[in-house]
């Protein structure tokens, strides 16, 4: 397979996407203009080994492709892997996955085009071409939920560094004398000190062994000012993170999802407080810190929006 600047556009017509996970499948078919004309999940098949799982991902796109005329096939999948080669290494919670070229085994077997993403990049790029970054030229992703995985967005391409492992945002460490050693081997990195796991494992010595976000948020609604403060905190170590990130980036907007951003503005308000204060750009409270509009389908249209950015 060659490089993306050799592939030809599908920015003209129709394209798949499909979002491979640890535990599920998610494709659709999507429009030049982001809309989902058709949807389908099913098992991923990961725990079952290469085989089992890209049988799983060929019978639907095959399903898929038969809805209409397509052009191109965008996949967004858990790295470590080679944007440009469409090579997959080694991805912890797919087992038999050892540098699979999997972009050009699409290809051979249904003849298209084939485009293939880190899912944190991927959700970037369709939150910047389709969804809450619409208009904006820089785009920094970032996406709360079991770890944190982020995707650098400039002037409509995903910026993949000289290597493609540009944007491994979930491990600055904002904090490297931290107790919390993340699971690269860093101490004190973002993501193990404000995760959807982080925030689980701290609360659990506050609320009891099975918190979770999702019962601090709950629990936060109803008064408890326990609650409120331990998020106030969560927003305030996020806030400090993105300041660096503004500092290093300046950024024309900041976008937040995955399941820990569904929280919202108890956590949102912490994080935009906080981030100004922790820059050395005096315009950092004019940059946007949003939560993302695309939800479930970020994977698909960010997929699909891998032949819709800019060439």
């Amino acid at each position: 397979m060659e490089g993306w600047p050799a592939l030809k556009s599908a920015s003209g017509g129709l394209v798949l996407g499909l979002d491979i996970g640890g535990t599920k499948l998610a494709g659709g078919v999507v429009s030049p203009g982001g809309q989902l004309l058709a949807r389908r999940e099913r098992p991923s098949r990961a725990a079952e080994g290469l085989e089992a799982s890209l049988g799983a991902i060929y019978a639907m796109l095959e399903e898929l492709a038969q809805t209409g005329a397509v052009e191109g096939i965008g996949i967004c999948a858990p790295g470590p892997l080679d944007p440009r080669t469409g090579v997959i290494f080694n991805p912890t919670n797919m087992p038999g996955w050892v540098n699979v070229p999997l972009a050009e085994q699409v290809e051979r077997r249904f003849r298209l085009p084939c485009r293939v993403e880190n899912d944190a990049n991927g959700a970037g790029l369709g939150e910047a071409i389709f969804g809450a970054g619409r208009g904006f030229s820089s785009v920094f992703y970032a996406t709360l939920s079991t770890g944190i995985g982020t995707g650098i967005i400039l002037d409509g391409r995903v910026y993949h560094g000289k290597s493609g492992a540009a944007g491994e945002g979930g491990h600055v460490s904002i904090d490297y004398r931290s107790a919390a050693v993340c699971n690269c081997g860093n101490s004190g990195c973002i993501e193990t000190l404000a995760s959807g796991t982080a925030i689980a494992r701290r609360a659990s010595q506050i609320f009891g062994p099975s918190a979770t976000a999702e019962t601090v948020a709950g629990a936060a609604a109803a008064g408890d000012p326990r609650a409120a403060r331990f998020l106030e905190e969560t927003g305030e170590m996020l806030g400090a993170w993105l300041g660096s990130v503004i500092s290093l980036l300046d950024p024309d907007i900041i976008i937040l999802g995955g399941g820990v951003s569904k929280i919202g503005e108890p956590l949102l308000r912490p994080i935009r407080q906080t981030a100004p204060r922790r820059t050395i750009n005096p315009f950092a409270a004019q940059t946007p810190i949003v939560a993302a509009e695309l939800g479930d389908d970020a994977g698909i249209l960010g997929a699909a929006a891998l032949f819709h950015a800019r060439p």
